[in-house]
């Protein structure tokens, strides 16, 4: 169990109607039901003066991120639609919300996107917005954990935060049998904790 303190985060990623959703584009299995999971967490986190933040997908109509411009995944999470947005029943009150992809770079990470095209990285307001808060540790949750989760782990673990990651609180796409589970090794390998 997390210990939540004014200096820990919980970043919620990508717990989106597209993905949580039985009836969204890209349905993660499962997606749904972590989402009374992810509430109490967020209950916890801000008894605690824990500071809440939660990613989104975020993508323009066309990119090549998408199937239809040459990408892997079916259209999802375009930006302003409703299956953008976050799951009906998701806790989201007083809150910090990073947005990504939205210039048509893939946005797997909260922390970071790169040009599906040219690969070039780039930086999200995530760290930035963390340090300036005094944040020093991190819980993460949400979906997919073989994509935005596993991403999102790294790239906290690179930045050098101590990373407790909720596998209760996560799903996996699965697109190849056993994903999860190798991002959840990944994770583990990166020095983050499995709780």
């Amino acid at each position: 169990m997390v210990a939540y303190d004014a200096r820990t985060a919980l970043i919620v990623v990508d717990v989106q109607h597209d993905f949580a959703d039985p009836s969204g584009s890209l349905y993660v299995t499962g997606g749904e039901q972590i989402v009374p999971l992810v509430n109490a967490e967020v209950e916890r986190a801000r008894e605690a003066g824990a500071l809440v933040v939660y990613t989104q997908d975020w993508h323009p109509e066309r990119t090549p991120h998408f199937q239809t411009d040459g990408g892997i995944w079916p259209v999802h999470c375009v930006a302003s639609t409703p299956g953008a947005e976050l799951h009906p029943d998701l806790l989201v009150t007083g809150h910090e919300i990073v947005r990504k992809g939205h210039d048509g770079r893939d946005g797997y990470s909260g922390f970071s996107v790169r040009d599906p095209i040219s690969g070039e990285r780039g930086d999200t307001v995530l760290h930035e917005l963390l340090t300036g808060k005094g944040i020093e540790r991190l819980a993460i949750c949400g979906l997919a954990t073989d994509y935005c989760v596993v991403e999102t782990v790294l790239d906290a673990r690179m930045l050098g935060y101590p990373v407790e990651v909720l596998t209760d609180a996560m799903r996996a796409v699965e697109l190849h049998a056993g994903d999860g589970a190798a991002a959840m090794a990944r994770m583990r390998d990166a020095g983050a904790d499995l709780v």
